[in-house]
C-alpha cells in the first residue's frame, strides 16, 4: 500500500507538472519544481501521520477511506498556508487540481488493492493468526464472526479459556483449546500469533489485563480487547485518560447537526442528478410495466419514516393489480419472509417485467422522488410498513430515529436472504454508527449488490 500510494502520488504530480510546465515553459522554474516535490512529500507525510497505512485499517471499509480523506484535507490546508507564506501565485494549481487528482487516483488504486486482498482472504490467504482468550461462549461468537467476514483478515487458530476446556471437550466451534487464560502470553511467544483477541470473561480484571499487556511486550502480537458495547463502533468510540484511568467514551449518535444537514443536501442533489440521469430508462420502464399487465405504472404504499411519521412510497408496479388483497391472504401460509416481513421467492402475483425489475432493484428508482421531497434518504434503514412498525419492540423502534433509505446495510448484506434479527441488527448499527464515509461505502457497494441481484425477489 505504501508503494502504490507513493507511485500514484508521484504519477499525478509528474503528469500535472509536465502538462502545465510544457504549456508555460518560460515560468517553469525552481519554485514550480519545489511545489511539485513539496506536494508529494506533504501528501505522503499526511498519510503517515494519520496512520492511513496501519495494518488494522487496510481493507476495513469506511475507516480506511475516512483516514485517506482526512489526510488529503489536512495536506490541502497545510499547502494553502504554505502558499500564503511563500506568496506563491501557483499554489491554486496544486490545491484545486493536483490534490483532487491524487485523491481520485489513490482511492481507485486502494479500492483495486482491497478487491485483491478480500479475494485472497476468502481463499484462506493473507490472514492473521489469532489467539482468542475469554469465555467459551464469547469466543465462539468471535469465531463465527471471523468466518462469516473473512475480509477482516482474522483467523482464530487457538483458544484459551478459564479452565482450559471448551464447549466440545477441547474444542470451541472446531478450534482447539490450547490452555488457560494465564497461559496466553506463553502461547503467543511460542507459536507466534499476530493478534490476541480478549473476549468478555469474569477472569479479566483490570490488573490481569494490564499484566497480559506487559507480558506481550516485545512480541509481534497486537492485543485487542472486545468491549461490552459490541455493537457500538466507528466514530462514536473514543478512549480518554481521565485521572490516570483509561475510559471508553461513547458519544451520542448524531441525529441532528451539521453532518445531518450536509447529508440532507447531498441526498437532494444526488436524487436530482440520478433522476436526470435515469429519466430515459424510467420512462421506458413505465411503458413496459403498463404493456405487460393491466394497471398503472406506479405502485403507492404507506410506509413509516423518521419519528414514526407515515408517508407514501413510490415504486414501479411489479405485481398484478389487486395483489395486496385476497391474493396475499391466500398466500399467507407460504410466507418465506423473515420476522414480520411477507416475502415469497416465487410469488405468483409478480409479473414477467416485475420479476426483472425486482432482481435488479429497478422497481425502486421512483423512490428518488421520495428522497427529493425529503421523506427518505439515499442511505438509511429499510422503510417499514405501518403494521410492521406497530409490532416493533422498544429496541427496534430506534430504526425510526433517522430517515429510511433507498439503500442501506441491509441491501448490501443480502436483503431478503437475511434473518430478521440480522436485518434489525444492521439497521440499528447504521443508526448508531452513521457517518458520511459509511454512506459513501454503502452507496458504492450497492452497485455491486444490484448487479448480482443477491436476496432480491
Amino acid at each position: 500500500m505504501i508503494i502504490s500510494d507513493t507511485v500514484a502520488t508521484a504519477f499525478v504530480v509528474a503528469a500535472i507538472g509536465g502538462f502545465f510546465g510544457a504549456r508555460d515553459a518560460a515560468n517553469w522554474h525552481e519554485k514550480w519544481r519545489f511545489l511539485a516535490f513539496g506536494t508529494e512529500l506533504l501528501v505522503l507525510g499526511a498519510l503517515a501521520v494519520s496512520r492511513s497505512w496501519a495494518p488494522a485499517v487496510l481493507g476495513q471499509g469506511a475507516e480506511e477511506f475516512r483516514r485517506l480523506g482526512r489526510s488529503l484535507c489536512g495536506a490541502a490546508v497545510v499547502l494553502a498556508l504554505g502558499g500564503i507564506a511563500l506568496t506563491s501565485r501557483n499554489i491554486k494549481l496544486w490545491i484545486f487540481v493536483a490534490l483532487p487528482a491524487i485523491a481520485l487516483v489513490t482511492m481507485t488504486e486502494r479500492y483495486l488493492l482491497r478487491l485483491w486482498l478480500h479475494r485472497e482472504r476468502k481463499e484462506g490467504r493473507c490472514l492473521r493468526p489469532v489467539l482468542a482468550a475469554g469465555s467459551p461462549d464469547t469466543v465462539r461468537d468471535l469465531i463465527t464472526r471471523t468466518r462469516k467476514f473473512p475480509h477482516i483478515g482474522w483467523q482464530v487458530e487457538a483458544v484459551c479459556t478459564t479452565d482450559g476446556r471448551g464447549l466440545d471437550g477441547d474444542l470451541v466451534d472446531g478450534v482447539p483449546v490450547v490452555g488457560q487464560l494465564e497461559d496466553v502470553a506463553k502461547h503467543v511467544r511460542h507459536d507466534g500469533y499476530r493478534v490476541v483477541a480478549v473476549t468478555p470473561d469474569p477472569h479479566w480484571s483490570p490488573e490481569r489485563l494490564r499484566r497480559l499487556a506487559w507480558n506481550l511486550e516485545g512480541s509481534d502480537a497486537e492485543m485487542v480487547v472486545a468491549p461490552v458495547l459490541m455493537e457500538v463502533a466507528g466514530p462514536r468510540l473514543h478512549v480518554d485518560a481521565v485521572l490516570g484511568i483509561p475510559l471508553l467514551r461513547v458519544s451520542m449518535p448524531a441525529f441532528t447537526g451539521g453532518r445531518r444537514a450536509i447529508k440532507g443536501v447531498v441526498d437532494r442533489l444526488g436524487a436530482a442528478a440520478l433522476l436526470i440521469l435515469f429519466a430515459p430508462l424510467m420512462v421506458l420502464v413505465a411503458l413496459l410495466v403498463m404493456l405487460d399487465s393491466r394497471g398503472g405504472a406506479f405502485y403507492r404504499q404507506r410506509r413509516v419514516g423518521k419519528d414514526g411519521r407515515e408517508f407514501t412510497i413510490l415504486k414501479y408496479r411489479t405485481m398484478v393489480t389487486g395483489a395486496d388483497g385476497a391474493a396475499r391472504a391466500a398466500l399467507a401460509e407460504r410466507n418465506e419472509g423473515a420476522g414480520p416481513l411477507f416475502k415469497l421467492r416465487r410469488d405468483p402475483r409478480v409479473t414477467r417485467v416485475g420479476s426483472v425489475l425486482r432482481r435488479y432493484s429497478i422497481d425502486e428508482l421512483p423512490q428518488l422522488f421520495n428522497v427529493l421531497t425529503g421523506s427518505m434518504s439515499l442511505v438509511g434503514p429499510r422503510p417499514p410498513l405501518p403494521e410492521e412498525s406497530a409490532a416493533y419492540g422498544p429496541d427496534v423502534q430506534r430504526r425510526l430515529l433517522v430517515k429510511p433509505g433507498l439503500t442501506g446495510l441491509w441491501q448490501i448484506s443480502g436483503r431478503s436472504d437475511l434473518p430478521w434479527e440480522e436485518a434489525v441488527r444492521l439497521d440499528l448499527r447504521y443508526v448508531e454508527d452513521w457517518s458520511l464515509a459509511l454512506d459513501t461505502v454503502i452507496l458504492w457497494k450497492t452497485l455491486r449488490a444490484v448487479l448480482y441481484g443477491q436476496g432480491a425477489y
